[in-house]
């Protein structure tokens, strides 16, 4: 028996020693693949700032295991036959991001950025039951990718600075957005200036216009309408133009939501408005101005209709954006 019992005891050891090399052996492996994902990772980063993705790489660099680094990556569809205007914003934004963090000096391997093109990688799209682009996705480092790991681009947008942001939130990385010098503004503002100095030079001896009420008002008026249609919002988020579904390829301008907007939603928005300021302008005038009766009725009529028509598109407008808002006029 005690021979016995000496011999079960050294099948146990033997039996530990094997599992411990079969674990070391299956760590050194895993060690081994995941320094090779790192550094090809590092190769790709170098040379791009957007890893460039198809199906192969995304499911052996992103899918599979072990992974210590986290991925954002954003699917899109850049090819002129999709026709995604939006796409291209936001992979002017994205360049952006990537750029920021790749040539900055707190870059490590935390942290990489891809991109997924549908005609590089369908079969990606199919894997992740994706049928929209552009789409930006978090995969940690561990684990399956939750609901904050996608980006909520229609409410926030795709500017760079929101996506540094969420991705702040996500990895824990900041990032500082650092954009190429753009001159366009500067340009525009000095010949603005320039042709308002040539003006007032060639009038030097006639100013009267600056004292003109009219001028002031209008300029007032502009101003306004450029502010309430929601252009400071478009400039701080940075939304899409308007948004093309891939699967119907209807185009939608206004937003769904009473949290976002799009851009051709404010210029729509300030249309209506100054439709409607032009239509108090002519109510005014009809009552006031010194003109035969039959013109005062016709600016009268014209004030009216426009009031009456373009409050009513506004109503629907603001009905379609906070559903269960019970008010409409004209139109439902």
């Amino acid at each position: 028996c005690g021979g016995m019992q000496n011999k079960n005891h050294e099948n146990c050891v033997t039996v530990q020693i094997y599992l411990g090399l079969t674990v070391f052996l299956m760590l050194c492996v895993l060690q081994t693949l995941l320094s090779e994902k790192v550094t090809q990772m590092m190769e790709w980063a170098s040379k791009r700032s957007v890893i460039r993705m198809n199906g192969d790489k995304f499911r052996r660099f992103v899918k599979a295991p072990p992974r210590n680094y986290s991925v954002v990556i954003m699917f899109t569809a850049l090819q002129p036959q999709r026709q995604c205007g939006v796409c291209r914003q936001a992979d002017e934004e994205f360049q952006v991001l990537a750029n920021s963090w790749r040539y900055s000096s707190a870059f490590t391997n935390k942290v990489f950025f891809a991109s997924v093109d549908f005609d590089e990688g369908s079969d990606v799209f199919q894997m992740l039951n994706m049928n929209s682009a552009p789409t930006f996705l978090h995969f940690p480092p561990k684990g399956k990718p939750r609901r904050t790991d996608t980006y909520e681009l229609q409410v926030r947008g795709f500017a760079a600075e929101q996506l540094a942001r969420w991705v702040a939130d996500r990895t824990d990385v900041q990032i500082r957005v650092i954009r190429p010098p753009n001159y366009a503004g500067p340009l525009l503002l000095g010949f603005l200036l320039a042709v308002i100095g040539g003006l007032a030079y060639l009038r030097r001896h006639n100013l009267e216009f600056l004292f003109n009420k009219n001028v002031w008002a209008f300029s007032a008026l502009c101003f306004v309408l450029i502010m309430t249609s929601g252009q400071m919002w478009n400039h701080i988020r940075g939304p899409p133009y308007a948004h093309k579904n891939p699967s119907t390829g209807q185009v939608s301008y206004i937003h769904g939501s009473s949290q976002a907007q799009f851009v051709a939603e404010t210029h729509i928005v300030l249309l209506f408005n100054a439709a409607v300021t032009m239509g108090m302008v002519l109510l005014c005038e009809a009552a006031t101005s010194d003109m035969d009766i039959g013109k005062r009725k016709i600016m009268c009529v014209a004030g009216i209709g426009l009031v009456m028509l373009f409050f009513s598109w506004l109503l629907s407008i603001f009905r379609a954006k906070y559903h269960g808002y019970p008010y409409s006029f004209l139109l439902s």
